[in-house]
């Protein structure tokens, strides 16, 4: 059975978070179950854009920081740790992208 794609997004974001505290020593890992609970009650379900294109952000202002913060970081290093991660999330922004122009347009 395939996963979700709320499910894929939350180990990615694990992933992405445990990079990074393996590499910064100190950091607390809670930020991955904050942005957990936080897909968990997104409005957007399995149709959600990534975060970053999303018209509601539904982080605080402290665990946004954070996040954008772990995911500048681990993002050019994604593609080492984990390449499937890394273009199911291209592939997410290019197909978020062609919808918003093709809206536009029709």
């Amino acid at each position: 059975m395939s996963k979700t794609k709320i499910e894929q997004d939350k180990q990615t974001i694990r992933l992405m978070v445990d990079i990074y505290a393996k590499h910064h020593p100190g950091f607390d890992t809670a930020l991955a179950d904050y942005a957990c609970r936080r897909l968990d009650h997104c409005r957007y379900g399995d149709q959600k854009p990534a975060c970053k294109n999303c018209p509601v952000h539904c982080y605080a202002p402290q665990q946004r920081e954070q996040i954008r913060q772990v995911m500048r970081w681990t993002g050019p290093r994604m593609l080492l740790y984990s390449p499937r991660a890394t273009f199911r999330h291209l592939w997410q922004l290019l197909k978020f992208r062609w919808q918003s122009k093709r809206g536009k347009k029709g």
